[in-house]
Protein backbone atom coordinates (compact mmCIF):
# COMPACT_ATOMS: atom_id res chain seq x y z
CA UNK A 1 0.00 0.00 0.00
CA UNK A 2 1.27 3.21 -0.98
CA UNK A 3 1.05 6.37 1.03
CA UNK A 4 2.35 9.32 -0.20
CA UNK A 5 4.52 10.66 -2.82
CA UNK A 6 7.86 9.64 -2.06
CA UNK A 7 6.54 6.71 -0.69
CA UNK A 8 8.82 4.61 1.36
CA UNK A 9 11.58 6.36 3.61
CA UNK A 10 14.65 4.30 5.43
CA UNK A 11 14.21 1.40 2.40
CA UNK A 12 11.81 -0.96 3.15
CA UNK A 13 13.08 -1.91 6.67
CA UNK A 14 10.29 -2.73 9.16
CA UNK A 15 10.49 -0.48 11.95
CA UNK A 16 8.58 -1.12 14.96
CA UNK A 17 6.78 1.65 16.50
CA UNK A 18 8.63 2.40 19.19
CA UNK A 19 11.12 2.88 16.71
CA UNK A 20 8.90 5.52 14.46
CA UNK A 21 8.42 7.29 17.36
CA UNK A 22 12.32 7.80 18.84
CA UNK A 23 12.82 8.70 14.86
CA UNK A 24 10.18 11.05 14.07
CA UNK A 25 10.84 13.01 17.73
CA UNK A 26 14.52 13.42 16.45
CA UNK A 27 13.06 14.16 12.47
CA UNK A 28 13.40 17.98 11.00
CA UNK A 29 10.55 16.46 8.33
CA UNK A 30 6.97 14.53 8.73
CA UNK A 31 7.14 10.97 7.97
CA UNK A 32 4.14 8.75 8.38
CA UNK A 33 4.10 5.22 9.68
CA UNK A 34 1.94 2.41 8.88
CA UNK A 35 2.05 -1.80 9.69
CA UNK A 36 6.44 -1.57 10.24
CA UNK A 37 6.79 0.97 7.15
CA UNK A 38 7.61 4.78 7.61
CA UNK A 39 6.85 6.90 4.46
CA UNK A 40 8.20 10.94 3.51
CA UNK A 41 5.70 12.83 2.97
CA UNK A 42 5.95 16.10 0.41
CA UNK A 43 5.29 19.24 0.65
CA UNK A 44 2.45 21.27 -0.32
CA UNK A 45 2.18 23.87 -3.41
CA UNK A 46 0.35 27.87 -2.22
CA UNK A 47 -2.97 26.93 -2.97
CA UNK A 48 -2.83 23.71 -0.76
CA UNK A 49 -1.08 26.09 1.85
CA UNK A 50 -4.05 28.81 1.36
CA UNK A 51 -6.87 26.49 1.42
CA UNK A 52 -5.62 24.66 4.67
CA UNK A 53 -4.79 28.25 6.23
CA UNK A 54 -8.72 29.25 5.26
CA UNK A 55 -10.08 26.58 7.10
CA UNK A 56 -8.18 26.48 9.50
CA UNK A 57 -8.66 30.25 10.90
CA UNK A 58 -12.77 29.81 9.80
CA UNK A 59 -12.50 26.96 12.42
CA UNK A 60 -10.73 29.04 15.32
CA UNK A 61 -13.01 31.82 14.93
CA UNK A 62 -16.56 29.71 14.74
CA UNK A 63 -15.37 27.23 17.82
CA UNK A 64 -14.04 29.91 20.03
CA UNK A 65 -16.03 29.20 23.43
CA UNK A 66 -17.40 25.95 22.34
CA UNK A 67 -16.28 22.50 23.51
CA UNK A 68 -14.53 21.61 20.03
CA UNK A 69 -11.06 22.72 18.93
CA UNK A 70 -8.98 22.59 15.72
CA UNK A 71 -5.41 21.27 15.21
CA UNK A 72 -3.09 21.79 12.47
CA UNK A 73 -1.18 19.10 10.75
CA UNK A 74 1.40 19.45 13.48
CA UNK A 75 -0.86 17.60 15.56
CA UNK A 76 -0.08 13.59 15.09
CA UNK A 77 -3.23 11.00 14.73
CA UNK A 78 -3.00 7.64 15.84
CA UNK A 79 -4.72 4.75 14.85
CA UNK A 80 -4.24 2.23 17.08
CA UNK A 81 -6.14 -0.79 15.32
CA UNK A 82 -4.66 -0.39 11.91
CA UNK A 83 -0.70 0.91 13.21
CA UNK A 84 -1.36 4.25 11.14
CA UNK A 85 0.77 7.29 12.42
CA UNK A 86 -0.45 10.77 10.10
CA UNK A 87 -0.99 14.07 10.00
CA UNK A 88 -3.91 15.18 8.69
CA UNK A 89 -4.23 18.95 7.30
CA UNK A 90 -6.55 19.77 10.45
CA UNK A 91 -7.93 17.49 12.61
CA UNK A 92 -10.83 18.77 15.20
CA UNK A 93 -11.30 17.41 18.46
CA UNK A 94 -14.27 18.12 21.13
CA UNK A 95 -14.13 17.26 24.46
CA UNK A 96 -10.52 16.41 26.34
CA UNK A 97 -7.83 15.34 23.74
CA UNK A 98 -6.61 11.45 24.32
CA UNK A 99 -3.09 10.84 23.45
CA UNK A 100 -1.19 7.52 23.25
CA UNK A 101 -0.41 6.44 26.63
CA UNK A 102 -0.67 10.29 27.37
CA UNK A 103 1.99 11.10 25.65
CA UNK A 104 0.45 14.54 24.21
CA UNK A 105 1.75 13.71 20.88
CA UNK A 106 -0.07 10.82 19.03
CA UNK A 107 -4.12 11.46 19.48
CA UNK A 108 -6.73 9.20 19.58
CA UNK A 109 -10.05 10.76 18.86
CA UNK A 110 -10.86 13.23 16.57
CA UNK A 111 -14.26 13.44 15.61
CA UNK A 112 -13.90 15.66 12.15
CA UNK A 113 -10.93 14.99 9.92
CA UNK A 114 -9.94 17.66 6.93
CA UNK A 115 -7.93 16.68 3.76
CA UNK A 116 -7.27 19.21 1.31
CA UNK A 117 -6.37 17.39 -1.41
CA UNK A 118 -3.29 17.39 -3.56
CA UNK A 119 -2.94 15.90 -7.10
CA UNK A 120 -0.01 13.44 -6.05
CA UNK A 121 -2.05 12.49 -2.65
CA UNK A 122 -6.11 12.46 -3.89
CA UNK A 123 -6.31 9.12 -4.83
CA UNK A 124 -4.74 7.45 -1.72
CA UNK A 125 -6.73 10.56 0.65
CA UNK A 126 -10.12 9.32 -1.26
CA UNK A 127 -9.30 5.76 -0.52
CA UNK A 128 -7.19 3.72 1.33
CA UNK A 129 -6.57 6.67 3.70
CA UNK A 130 -10.95 6.80 4.30
CA UNK A 131 -10.73 3.52 5.31
CA UNK A 132 -7.94 3.63 7.75
CA UNK A 133 -9.43 7.01 9.33
CA UNK A 134 -13.12 5.05 9.82
CA UNK A 135 -11.26 2.37 12.16
CA UNK A 136 -10.98 5.33 14.31
CA UNK A 137 -13.90 5.29 16.99
CA UNK A 138 -15.11 9.03 17.51
CA UNK A 139 -14.55 9.95 13.75
CA UNK A 140 -17.83 11.45 12.18
CA UNK A 141 -16.91 13.65 9.44
CA UNK A 142 -14.53 13.35 6.80
CA UNK A 143 -13.97 16.10 4.47
CA UNK A 144 -11.89 16.31 1.42
CA UNK A 145 -11.26 19.62 -0.43
CA UNK A 146 -10.09 20.02 -3.79
CA UNK A 147 -6.73 22.29 -4.46
CA UNK A 148 -7.03 22.52 -8.08
CA UNK A 149 -11.17 23.09 -8.37
CA UNK A 150 -14.09 24.48 -6.18
CA UNK A 151 -14.94 20.77 -5.18
CA UNK A 152 -16.05 19.55 -1.60
CA UNK A 153 -16.57 15.78 -0.57
CA UNK A 154 -18.29 15.78 2.75
CA UNK A 155 -18.44 12.28 4.05
CA UNK A 156 -20.09 11.70 7.41
CA UNK A 157 -21.36 9.06 9.66
CA UNK A 158 -25.22 9.15 9.69
CA UNK A 159 -27.81 7.99 12.14
CA UNK A 160 -27.93 4.56 10.80
CA UNK A 161 -24.32 3.47 11.05
CA UNK A 162 -23.41 4.23 7.39
CA UNK A 163 -20.79 6.36 5.77
CA UNK A 164 -23.02 8.88 3.65
CA UNK A 165 -21.10 11.14 0.55
CA UNK A 166 -22.35 14.69 0.38
CA UNK A 167 -20.47 16.48 -2.99
CA UNK A 168 -20.71 20.81 -3.13
CA UNK A 169 -19.21 22.18 -6.01
CA UNK A 170 -20.75 25.65 -6.23
CA UNK A 171 -19.49 28.95 -4.48
CA UNK A 172 -22.78 30.43 -3.96
CA UNK A 173 -23.35 27.17 -1.00
CA UNK A 174 -22.11 26.46 2.07
CA UNK A 175 -20.56 23.37 3.59
CA UNK A 176 -22.15 22.51 7.19
CA UNK A 177 -20.55 20.05 9.63
CA UNK A 178 -23.29 18.12 11.10
CA UNK A 179 -21.81 17.50 14.41
CA UNK A 180 -20.26 20.70 15.57
CA UNK A 181 -23.08 22.46 14.19
CA UNK A 182 -21.11 25.17 12.19
CA UNK A 183 -20.70 26.17 8.65
CA UNK A 184 -18.23 27.55 5.91
CA UNK A 185 -19.44 29.52 2.95
CA UNK A 186 -17.73 27.93 0.45
CA UNK A 187 -16.13 31.44 -1.21
CA UNK A 188 -14.75 31.62 2.19
CA UNK A 189 -12.91 27.90 1.79
CA UNK A 190 -11.17 29.46 -1.19
CA UNK A 191 -10.82 33.12 -0.22
CA UNK A 192 -7.08 34.26 -1.77
CA UNK A 193 -6.60 31.73 -4.00
CA UNK A 194 -6.28 31.79 -7.98
CA UNK A 195 -9.38 29.13 -8.38
CA UNK A 196 -11.70 32.36 -7.15
CA UNK A 197 -9.74 34.36 -9.78
CA UNK A 198 -10.24 32.15 -13.29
Amino acid sequence: MQIREPSVAYGHKKFTIEQYLEIENAATEKHEYYQGEIFAMSGAKLTHVQITGNIYGLFKNKLKGKPCQPYNSDLRIHIPPNTLFTYPDISIICGEPETLNNDEYNALNPIAIIEVLSPSTKNYDRGDKFKLYRDIPTLREYILVDSTSISVEQFYFNSQGNWELEEISRLETSLRFRNIEISFEMKEIYEGTKLLKE
